[in-house]
C-alpha cells in the first residue's frame, strides 16, 4: 500500500521512468497524485473585476498500479512485503528485505 510521503517510481504510462514524492492518496479510488509526475495546464478564470485569467500547473492523480515504492535502503523499485518487529507490524522491502 502506497502511503503519502512515498518515494514511487512511474512503472507504465507517459511519465515511465520519472520518480517523485507521493502528495496525496485516495484509497477508495486507488489513485495517488505524485509530486511533479503528470502535471497539465488549467485556465482559471478572474476571480475579481479587474484581475486576469491566468494558465496553472495542476497536478492529476493517476492509478496506484501505475507507480512502484523505492526502497529506502537499496533505493530501487520494489514490492512490500509486511514482517513483525516486536508487536508492530511494520512495511519492508522485499528485495533487500530493510524496513521501510
Amino acid at each position: 500500500m502506497i502511503r503519502k510521503g512515498d518515494t514511487v517510481k512511474i512503472i507504465a504510462g507517459k511519465n515511465r521512468g520519472k520518480e517523485g514524492k507521493v502528495i496525496s492518496v485516495f484509497p477508495a479510488r486507488k489513485k495517488i497524485a505524485v509530486e511533479g509526475v503528470n502535471v497539465y495546464k488549467k485556465h482559471m478564470r478572474p476571480k475579481r473585476e479587474g484581475e486576469k485569467g491566468e494558465v496553472v500547473d495542476i497536478t492529476r492523480p493517476f492509478h496506484t498500479s501505475n507507480a512502484m515504492i523505492v526502497c529506502s535502503g537499496c533505493s530501487k523499485p520494489t514490492r512490500v512485503g509486511h514482517k513483525t518487529e516486536g508487536d508492530k507490524k511494520v512495511r519492508a522491502c522485499k528485495k533487500c528485505n530493510a524496513v521501510m
